[in-house]
């Protein structure tokens, strides 16, 4: 541990928000000093394993109810400070945010409103292009005393496994294929996981929360846009641009989840308890939730998708009343006299998947063309023939035209183990979540690399963002550091490839609905520059 380690209050502590915490606990030197959870047992629960332990008693600003809470709390303790009162209690110097994808907007402008505070926010950035621009200009104003932005960083967690760093290094800096030309990126989700969050969960609809693409994907689209828009480290030091694509497009729908899917034995049921083929359903809720079958309780796991129906379940000593309380609450199930508020803003877990409100796609593909992109280059004259000053247009080294196709799928095996083929002029790699397998069409030789997995929280990503953000905010902290420096070294990512990345899906969701190939500069000049006052243009 460092003297003065980086203080950092986590906002929700829900499965993202706790994730993050044994990230800051196990790979970093800042500690968690602070959260704000409304769920009694969730915010205890978080305390005791992360902030006072469990034999003793939280003090003085270590926990809110409400995020609000906070924001007046540290506003009432930068007062007594100034009023000269001593004792004061150390503040925080960042904030994860990790609260429902819709609150994000609210929360993040109020946090730069405080002010002096580095933000991560998990991902996606928010749940419309509205949102995502205001929070943007919001954290430009986000400023410390010395003027400088703070620091920001998204939960683009892909960006930091060792897998997709290696793979990056092997295609832009080692040039293992020579200049790319295609991209196939699956991500499988997996055919009882998409039930869980997608049909029966809090990512259903889109009215209540976003395009699936969004809430499911928007990191692919981001790791696309990093294999394949910006430059190399060295080359975006030295004032290289990005290669911005040139169109968008994406098909897919609604295909399966729904009512004229549902198979007539099942009748008029429409909670899986009172079905008559619950024991031959796949995807009955008691198979997922409560037998050995997948992940249920029975088999002894009181986490995840188990402490997302019952969030205390882990408190039971009495594994029969815990599986009665867990078939109850399965069993809770609407009509068409229940409030169509009440339906919105629940989770109905035991929900018949064929009679859900559910309206996300579960099937999408994405296209991303890019141009050749021919940059201005000094060529090499002999000295005195006067040509010293004439420029030329070529192609850079991977900015030729190239695509990209994104395959978000749910029915599969694998669940979010992603897969990736590029093919380049020399050569062509098959990325899976566990290795590289690089054939070299020059030498025909094949080689395989096989990353170390640091943990399974997205091949380790969730570890090397933590530790990438809490690096930068202690160099600030600690080391004299600029914040632009840290963001640059250490978080490795812009406020600009944050835009960029999240306007990509809601452009690909208007190529979508609209059944059109979408012109991204044209999109991007009249849906992002003209809707704010973004300091830069694609």
């Amino acid at each position: 541990m460092v003297p003065n380690p980086p203080r950092i209050l986590v906002v929700g502590a829900g499965s993202r928000g706790r994730a993050y915490a044994r990230a800051i606990q196990s790979s970093t030197d800042g500690i968690v000093t602070a959260v704000a959870e409304p769920n009694k047992y969730k915010r205890r629960q978080f305390g005791q394993s992360y902030i006072w332990g469990s034999h003793a008693l939280p003090s003085e600003g270590v926990q809110f109810d409400d995020w609000r809470d906070f924001i007046a709390y540290e506003k009432g303790r930068r007062a007594r400070i100034v009023a000269g009162e001593t004792d004061v209690p150390p503040g925080v110097d960042a904030a994860f945010v990790c609260v429902l994808d819709e609150m994000h907007r609210e929360v993040i402008l109020a946090l730069t409103m405080l002010g002096g505070l580095h933000i991560m926010c998990e991902k996606p950035l928010a749940t419309t292009l509205r949102d995502c621009i205001d929070i943007y200009e919001a954290l430009r104003t986000n400023t410390n005393a010395k003027g400088e932005q703070m620091i920001f960083s998204i939960g683009h967690v892909l960006r930091y496994s060792p897998h997709n760093m290696l793979l990056r290094k092997l295609l832009l800096e080692d040039r293992v294929i020579g200049d790319v030309l295609s991209v196939v990126h699956t991500e499988p989700v997996g055919w009882w996981h998409f039930t869980h969050s997608y049909v029966r969960g809090n990512w259903r609809r889109e009215s209540t929360s976003a395009p699936s693409l969004l809430t499911k994907s928007c990191h692919d689209i981001d790791v696309l846009l990093w294999l394949l828009c910006s430059p190399a480290s060295y080359n975006a030091q030295h004032g290289e641009t990005p290669h911005l694509p040139s169109t968008i497009s994406s098909t897919g729908s609604l295909q399966y989840f729904k009512r004229s899917r549902k198979p007539a034995a099942a009748g008029t049921a429409t909670n899986c308890l009172s079905c008559p083929i619950e024991s031959s359903c796949k995807y009955s809720a008691k198979r997922i939730y409560v037998t050995q079958e997948e992940f249920g309780l029975d088999s002894f796991n009181t986490d995840w998708p188990v402490n997302v129906v019952i969030p205390d379940i882990e408190s039971y000593s009495d594994m029969n009343v815990a599986r009665e309380t867990l078939l109850r609450e399965l069993a809770k199930d609407y009509g068409t006299n229940t409030p169509a508020l009440q339906i919105e803003q629940s989770n109905w877990f035991g929900r018949c998947v064929y009679e859900s409100d559910n309206d996300v796609c579960d099937e999408q593909i994405v296209t991303i063309t890019w141009d050749d992109d021919p940059v201005s280059s000094l060529p090499s004259f002999p000295h005195g023939l006067g040509q010293e000053n004439l420029l030329v247009s070529s192609p850079s080294r991977g900015r030729g035209s190239k695509t990209a196709t994104f395959h978000m799928v749910a029915q599969t095996n694998k669940i979010c183990q992603r897969y990736t083929n590029l093919y380049g002029v020399d050569g062509e790699i098959f990325a899976d979540s566990s290795t590289i397998t690089i054939h070299d069409f020059r030498t025909g030789e094949t080689t395989t690399h096989c990353p170390r997995n640091e943990d399974r929280g997205h091949g380790g990503g969730d570890l090397g963002l933590t530790r990438q953000f809490v690096r930068a905010v202690d160099k600030v902290k600690n080391h004299g550091w600029t914040t632009n420096r840290a963001q640059t070294e250490l978080v490795g990512c812009t406020l600009e490839e944050v835009m960029r990345s999240h306007a990509m899906v809601f452009c690909a969701e208007e190529a979508r609905k609209n059944k059109k190939v979408v012109d991204w500069g044209e999109w991007w000049a009249k849906h992002v520059e003209a809707g704010g006052t973004l300091p830069f243009g694609d």
